[in-house]
């Protein structure tokens, strides 16, 4: 199942106190960046971020989940309704979180 742009939306609403948050759609999926780094994604209509420290440190009790077969385990967000968690979670995961990597050049 393919998450709706209007969960995108309302996500991305909540992150809206964030400066360089970005998204790409991906195979009917979006992934999320906060300046230039991949942090997250929204996955069947589900928030994950990547399975941080800080993510492990600010919701100790969010399940870990699958985004899609053979990907690494995320951590589910389901308090997206709590603005100042997300906009501390998202800020305080930046660190831990590995550069983009760059693209073959054609």
């Amino acid at each position: 199942m393919a998450s709706t742009k209007g969960y995108l939306d309302f996500v991305l609403d909540q992150l809206s106190g964030l400066e360089e948050i970005s998204y790409r759609p991906m195979m009917g999926e979006y992934i999320l960046y906060y300046r230039g780094k991949i942090f997250g994604g929204i996955y069947d209509d589900r928030f994950l971020v990547k399975n941080v420290r800080a993510a492990e440190r600010l919701m100790p009790d969010a399940s870990l989940e699958l985004p899609y077969e053979g990907a690494k385990e995320m951590r589910s967000v389901t308090d997206i309704d709590d603005r100042e968690l997300l906009n501390r979670l998202v800020t305080e995961m930046y660190d831990e979180l590995p550069e983009r990597k760059k693209g073959k050049r054609a």
